[in-house]
């Protein structure tokens, strides 16, 4: 998956925080939620603009970021 289809930063969204694209859903209130113990399903209701798809691109995102491999340039 090409992250910029799903994960996007924009200066003027949330301060350039990554995003989930066409949202103002921050990539790390996602994370943080999940390392709550947040299920998918559970977000999916809460975000109904999301779908599975963009909670996958939000753990490769925090994947390649772990692993240093993430550049996005803002939109």
């Amino acid at each position: 998956m090409r992250l910029p289809e799903r994960i996007t930063v924009d200066p003027d969204i949330m301060m350039g925080k990554p995003c989930v694209r066409g949202t103002r859903i921050p990539v790390d209130l996602l994370l943080q939620k999940m390392a709550a113990g947040e299920i998918a399903e559970a977000l999916l209701a809460a975000y109904p603009q999301l779908s599975r798809a963009y909670l996958h691109a939000v753990w490769e995102y925090a994947a390649r970021s772990a692993a240093e491999e993430v550049v996005l340039a803002a939109d």
